[in-house]
């Protein structure tokens, strides 16, 4: 696991939503009619920067509007967070105050990020309003189908609204927790990266650098699990060189590749690759019917150029000696060749499972009596 500083040229390109996707998502329920947009909220008229318990620059502004605005913006903002959250009824909104409207100025999707509280007993979630890309779209609905994580997200038109995604992030967790970590959770930690790399990698989801993810903690009896949760999926099926899609890669994640290398055996970390590799195989063929519909949306779309698909392609081919990959047109198929390819290598074979076979469909039906004479002729 070495590092490469320089896998990363330049911002992507946005692409747009082509009708086949459209009706994609909107037979699987992603789409809605909102009575609030992205550009709607880019009309605030100042703001002020957001800074953490620190005192350091999060890049986020929290942004204002004139009364008029204010009040229609936050009124629509409730109905968006009734329809993703709860059943789309007006019933909550009484309930609901909109605490801070955050914009931030760093990176490809520009999100405002909006705070919900309820009056009643101050709980609040957040929530995220963004610019749709097919890139992202693509990204979050792979997430939902082939990770060990489900996600919320609603689309109409050019405006993307997606749930928070709760966690420690990636960075702030190397940085501060990750040193005053037990031996036995940094050994879990490490199994979890080389999972989360393995799943990043087989899906083509690029650029997992620190900040890019959250570190999700939950107590169980006896321990605390960690898993790592992608939050970004702009770089989804996109760069050419492969490192992109792998986090060990990238500089930003130097301190948990080393403590990785330190902890794990090679024997442990090829085991835990062809767990992670076994159960997106079984992901992928349990949703092979919606997958396959979301897939065919992909392979018919343009998301990256054509030098990256041929970069790409022809690194997997390399890495893999899978022809499949030499083919492909374009993204969509080079993915596609990639989800074959760990379906086809890694689907489980275990010969104690058990699986419907012809001899034994009548097994718990009673036998019937066994005829001695032929039934009688019946007349016409």
């Amino acid at each position: 696991m070495d590092n490469d500083n320089k896998l990363i040229s330049k911002k992507k390109p946005t692409y747009p939503i082509t009708e086949a996707f459209f009706k994609y998502l909107r037979r699987h329920g992603r789409t809605i009619k909102i009575p609030i947009y992205y550009d709607d909220l880019l009309r605030f008229q100042g703001s002020v920067t957001v800074y953490d318990k620190n005192g350091k620059d999060t890049l986020w502004v929290s942004v204002y509007y004139s009364e008029f605005d204010t009040e229609e913006i936050n009124d629509s903002l409730k109905k968006v967070y009734s329809v993703l959250h709860s059943d789309g009824s007006n019933s909550i909104v009484p309930y609901l105050n909109i605490d801070s409207i955050d914009f931030c100025t760093f990176g490809n999707s520009k999100p405002f990020r909006i705070k919900v509280r309820n009056v009643l007993n101050d709980n609040y979630l957040y929530f995220y309003v963004k610019k749709a890309d097919a890139s992202r779209l693509y990204g979050l609905e792979l997430e939902d189908l082939l990770s060990p994580n489900h996600i919320n997200f609603l689309v109409h038109k050019t405006t993307l609204i997606e749930e928070h995604i709760s966690g420690i992030p990636g960075d702030e967790f190397i940085a501060n927790h990750l040193d005053h970590c037990s031996h036995r959770d940094k050994v879990e930690i490490a199994k979890e990266f080389v999972k989360f790399n393995e799943r990043c990698f087989v899906r083509l989801l690029g650029d997992m650098r620190s900040y890019n993810y959250v570190m999700v903690l939950t107590h169980d009896f006896d321990r605390i699990q960690y898993r790592i949760r992608g939050i970004d999926f702009d770089q989804q099926s996109y760069e050419g060189n492969v490192k992109v899609y792998k986090p060990q890669f990238l500089k930003e994640n130097n301190k948990l590749v080393s403590m990785t290398l330190e902890l794990l055996q090679q024997t442990s970390i090829e085991q835990y690759k062809s767990e992670e590799r076994s159960l997106l195989a079984k992901r992928a063929t349990s949703e092979r019917k919606r997958l396959r519909g979301l897939m065919n949306c992909m392979i018919s779309d343009t998301i990256s150029s054509a030098e990256k698909v041929e970069e790409l392609k022809m690194g997997l081919f390399e890495m893999t000696g899978d022809v499949n990959f030499k083919k492909s047109a374009n993204m969509g198929e080079v993915l596609q060749s990639a989800l074959d390819f760990v379906v086809r290598n890694y689907k489980n074979v275990n010969p104690y499972l058990i699986r419907k076979r012809a001899r034994n469909r009548n097994i718990m039906k009673e036998p019937k009596e066994k005829r001695t004479t032929p039934p009688p002729k019946t007349g016409r």
